[in-house]
């Protein structure tokens, strides 16, 4: 059988063909930004753009599903290229960089049909907005699952009525002062963070997983049916 055979099943052969000729840009790398690779990855996007500069720690290993004792301390873009190419023969551009105001148009030198803003930065990640809004690009980004347990708690929404998120509250705050009127996707968990102690923010798999394939799942849908 071949690779896709059960996901023709599911959408058929010409919207399988459809999804060769399309391009996801997924920015970050981390616990959220793994999962909607891998999904997209085994899904038949044509090509993925991959941008990330921080490197595979073993503090990563309890909820990035690229991290193992093998790769602590590789590259995280070229470890999902590597990744991605063992699992199917989709194209892979990679980005090891820090993205700023400055260069954040060179991720779109190839056409991108869906992009995802799965990065940490808030700063990173107005840019995003802002640039995907400008070019008319689909797009969704998504808020903070650190802290967090109850996987269930995660939604799609709009950023003006998100509730419990410190980022979105300075995302907000940002977006106001960029006077930015468009509607802006987020994916986010309503569950109340929980107080720790300390600099270092506690995390699980469960949530940054699930919102990464609600992520993957809403490009998914956006490419084959324009929603």
């Amino acid at each position: 059988m071949e690779e896709l055979s059960r996901l023709k099943l599911l959408i058929g052969r010409e919207k399988v063909e459809q999804l060769k000729n399309k391009t996801v840009l997924i920015l970050g790398l981390g616990g959220v930004g793994g999962y909607a690779v891998e999904a997209l990855a085994r899904s038949g996007v044509g090509r993925l753009i991959l941008v990330d500069y921080d490197t595979i720690d073993i503090t990563n290993m309890n909820r990035q599903i690229i991290a193992s004792k093998s790769n602590i301390g590789k590259s995280k873009v070229k470890a999902w290229k590597e990744r991605i190419d063992d699992i199917s023969s989709i194209k892979t551009t990679i980005f090891e960089m820090r993205v700023t105001q400055e260069n954040i148009a060179s991720l779109f030198q190839e056409s991108v049909d869906y992009a995802i803003d799965a990065c940490d930065t808030v700063t990173v990640k107005i840019e995003f907005i802002k640039y995907c809004l400008k070019e008319n690009i689909p797009f969704v980004t998504c808020l903070g699952t650190g802290k967090r347990l109850d996987a269930s708690k995660i939604e799609i929404t709009e950023l003006m009525k998100t509730q419990n998120d410190p980022i979105a509250k300075v995302l907000r705050k940002k977006v106001r002062e960029e006077n930015i009127r468009q509607k802006v996707p987020v994916i986010y968990s309503k569950e109340v963070p929980k107080k720790i102690e300390g600099n270092i923010i506690g995390s699980s798999i469960f949530v940054p997983s699930c919102a990464g394939i609600m992520a993957a799942n809403l490009a998914f849908k956006t490419l084959i049916e324009g929603e």
